[in-house]
């Protein structure tokens, strides 16, 4: 077995890859070559990957054995679904920055039913529900918080920076402020989950495994929503 600052080193390099950052349509978005209507797009497309995170998470947290773990994800959870403040939930929060890019409610809520959810969201949104209740738990935590979690801090800034100079209000980014103070410390929790529960060597291999696939998930659904740009424009 790897020693746990190899294996944590190991496990980041794992996401660099496909980190989001690298993707065509992140680099378009911080170098402030996207326009509202496109970062909508981008919204519908996020809004249904993450609406179902606090049931996924809820079923890892009823997986996981250790209290101190099950604090940190219920935590993790609370911050999710904001049950004192229910303005505030991410969705919600998502939503918001939606119409501030003139997506209506009405819209990315009906998005299922007008078809608009794209097979790439879809199959981001089933690996999540994979991670959560089948996968192993160095898996899970692996492929949801180091992956996923631990992109966001080096991930949104950038966006956040370019939306500034398009007029966003800070009202308007708080989805993206809240990811940025919060997932650094959900990405080290993950690291030292992903140690305890990877017990051996397999483990540790299947753990960096599925943080690339993670990676490779979310580069694809990235994928997703800028061909369907490119459709459109091309329309």
């Amino acid at each position: 077995m790897m020693q746990t600052q190899e294996f944590f080193r190991a496990l980041e390099a794992a996401r660099q890859p496909r980190h989001g950052g690298g993707h065509p349509f992140s680099r378009a978005w911080g170098a402030g070559e996207l326009d509202r209507a496109q970062l909508g797009e981008w919204a519908i497309q996020h809004f249904h990957y993450i609406d179902p995170i606090p049931q996924q998470f809820a079923q890892l947290y009823a997986r996981l054995p250790d209290l101190d773990a099950r604090q940190h994800l219920l935590e993790n959870l609370l911050g999710e679904e904001m049950p004192a403040c229910p303005e505030k939930r991410h969705p919600d929060l998502l939503r918001k920055f939606a119409r501030a890019c003139g997506v209506a409610d009405e819209r990315i809520l009906k998005a299922e039913e007008a078809g608009e959810v794209l097979a790439t969201t879809r199959a981001m949104r089933a690996w999540i529900w994979e991670l959560a209740g089948i996968r192993h738990i160095a898996e899970s935590c692996a492929g949801i918080m180091v992956a996923l979690e631990g992109q966001l801090p080096t991930l949104y800034p950038k966006y956040v920076e370019a939306m500034r100079r398009m007029g966003f209000t800070e009202d308007d980014l708080e989805f993206f402020h809240v990811h940025i103070e919060g997932d650094t410390g959900h990405a080290h929790v993950g690291l030292e989950l992903t140690a305890r529960y990877a017990t051996s060597d397999e483990l540790q291999r299947r753990a960096i495994a599925a943080v690339r696939a993670s990676a490779e998930m979310r580069w694809s659904m990235l994928d997703g929503i800028q061909a369907r740009l490119a459709r459109r424009a091309a329309a």
